[in-house]
């Protein structure tokens, strides 16, 4: 019997080692594979299109490499510098004449692929990554990109770039040469599984040409990089010309093909939108991305559209709308109650005022990611947003979690009864009542407050708001100010009630935290405009930066929508549903769109 029992327990251990040796060479095996170079990267899951890939779907490979395509840009410019905080510079030069490691697929949330970079390598952590360069990169002067220019860029821009570049670039904490082609990057705790795509989209400078120099110096000499175009006539404040580089390395890159169709790009600058659009109908330039829903509905009656030379379409997105709002400062008492949100959102009539000042055009926004897989709008919470929100039974109106936020609606004729009562019903909770026609509280102070602007825009929409408001008894002053004092106020959180306009990608990252999260309610400076300090809203930021698999990332962000929506901090305003596009006929685009336009893949289509 001892003798059985002995062989037993010999084999449980030989049995139990060989367990223990299985999963440490399944571990192993994972932590080889998630460290193997490979050609792209995707924030959440795996990208879209394999090794072998030629080119991204929404391109044309076959279109043909010449003609010009004119554009239009606002104001003027003092700078060739794009990476720099001094001095205005021109448009297009970051995306023109420089280039980063790797480039973005344009109908993914966020995935990258090889350009300069051949491979990218980072392990499941993403505590590193590691870049081999290509060996044909060139900049345009002919010198290769080697892991010195690397270094030198992220050394240059961490300390004498712009903001963005500083707070990201910050993050690494080591850098290495690890082969002739070879550069690693090792971030700080502070790092999180965005870093490796955000070096990968850093612009690489050669070191060959600025080292040494006073990189923060504005000027109008040309940048080197080493895109597909140089910098070609600059005419200062009024034209810049950008030629395409006939000895461009990577034009056979699958990342590039189908880009960069036109020997020559130039931005012409104008004063304003009105001499920009009245340019535009003359043929001083050639594609018009039209954000104005009267100069669409009636401003392109002119005989170039009606014989066919200006072509008019309204191409679908696919990334988030954004969230364009008036704004709460909850930091206000007057604001403090939640009841007091809602009641006043009641009162602002989309229906009338986009029937009677916006030809109809616009949606309503009922989603911090509206007209995207990330919206919360008209979805019942998933099993998997519940189990995230579990541990804050309140933080989520039983409505929001149903089927999201549904704005209130009225019937457009300007007289919305139904709301004012439920409104004021809402205030009565909140401690007002009605005397001599003003809304007053239990001291008999009138509800008053300021709504802050500083555009003709946003100062119309407010004093339809405040009419209505006004209906109810409350004081709602409008407050113009310059641009310059509406930028310090919002900066120091010194208003009521503003305007703003958050956008959103389809792959939103920490800077949801800079925009919601309750460390930044209170310092100055962050765009948590509302005053936000939720335990909920800092969880579910959590879990989205911690996602590994998209679903779970998408969960993540339906439930931090619910909640923000749930505390009704502003009042959404609207969006276009769709991009509208002005183009003189001698430009043409593929069928396949990627999320939003890019006219990189257009191409020349002969004379109009």
């Amino acid at each position: 019997m001892k003798t059985k029992m002995g062989a037993f327990m010999v084999m449980r251990r030989m049995l139990l080692t060989l367990l223990i040796s299985l999963a440490g060479s399944l571990v192993a095996l994972a932590s080889a594979q998630a460290q193997t170079p490979q050609h792209g990267i995707a924030m959440h899951g795996s990208p879209k299109y394999p090794a072998d890939f030629t080119r991204f779907d929404y391109v044309n490979d076959r279109a043909p490499q010449e003609g010009e395509i004119k554009l239009a840009a606002i104001g003027g410019f003092d700078s060739l510098n794009p990476m720099i905080i001094r001095g205005s510079s021109a448009a297009g030069i970051r995306w023109h004449v420089f280039e980063s490691l790797m480039g973005r697929a344009y109908d993914e949330p966020f995935s990258l692929y090889g350009l300069i970079a051949e491979t990218i390598t980072t392990p499941d952590d993403r505590s590193w990554v590691e870049f081999t360069l290509r060996p044909e990169a060139r900049f345009s002067d002919g010198q290769p990109v080697t892991v010195e220019d690397v270094i030198f860029t992220v050394e240059t821009l961490r300390d004498q770039g712009r903001p963005n570049h500083k707070f990201y670039y910050g993050k690494v904490a080591s850098m290495e040469k690890t082969g002739d082609r070879k550069v690693r990057l090792t971030f700080t705790e502070e790092g999180d599984r965005e870093m490796p795509l955000i070096m990968g989209l850093m612009p690489i400078l050669p070191k060959h040409v600025y080292e040494g120099q006073d990189f923060t110096r504005t000027g109008l000499t040309p940048m080197i990089g080493s895109g597909p175009y140089t910098i070609g006539n600059v005419d200062p404040g009024s034209s810049i010309t950008f030629l395409r580089n006939p000895d461009y390395w990577g034009k056979d890159v699958p990342a590039a093909r189908g880009h960069n169709n036109f020997d020559r790009i130039r931005y012409d600058y104008f004063r304003d939108a009105n001499a920009s659009f009245e340019a535009f109908k003359s043929g001083e330039y050639t594609l018009r991305i039209e954000d104005d829903p009267t100069r669409w509905s009636t401003g392109y009656d002119v005989p170039a559209v009606k014989d066919g030379r200006i072509i008019r379409e309204q191409l679908k997105k696919s990334t988030p709308s954004g969230m364009r709002a008036l704004v709460f400062n909850t930091r206000r008492d007057v604001f403090s109650d939640i009841n007091v949100r809602k009641a006043l959102g009641m009162m602002f009539d989309f229906e009338w005022i986009n029937k009677n000042l916006f030809y109809g055009l616009y949606t309503r926004t009922q989603s911090f990611y509206d007209n995207s897989e990330l919206s919360s709008a008209g979805r019942p919470a998933s099993p998997a947003e519940k189990a995230l929100l579990a541990p804050f039974p309140d933080a989520v109106t039983p409505e929001i979690m149903a089927s999201g936020y549904v704005a209130p609606r009225t019937d457009g004729s300007g007289r919305n009864r139904s709301q004012m009562r439920d409104a004021l019903a809402l205030l009565k909770e909140a401690g007002y009542t009605v005397q001599d026609a003003k809304l007053v509280d239990a001291s008999g102070a009138q509800f008053a407050f300021e709504i802050l602007v500083a555009s003709p825009e946003d100062e119309r929409l407010a004093l339809t708001f405040a009419r209505n408001l006004e209906r109810l008894g409350i004081d709602a002053k409008i407050r113009n100010v310059d641009s310059s004092q509406y930028q310090q106020r919002r900066q120091t959180y010194d208003y009521d009630m503003i305007f703003n306009f958050w956008s959103a990608s389809l792959s939103p990252g920490n800077e949801q935290s800079f925009y919601w999260g309750g460390d930044s309610a209170d310092t100055d400076g962050t765009r948590n405009y509302m005053g936000v300090r939720s335990d909920a809203v800092d969880a579910m930021i959590a879990a989205m930066l911690e996602a590994r698999e998209r679903e779970d990332f998408v969960t993540a962000v339906r439930a931090l929508d619910r909640v923000l929506l749930s505390g009704h901090y502003v009042i959404p305003l609207y969006h276009a549903p769709d991009q509208w596009v002005a183009r003189w006929n001698n430009l043409d685009h593929p069928q396949v769109q990627p999320n939003f336009v890019r006219f990189d893949t257009w191409w020349s289509a002969g004379t109009n």
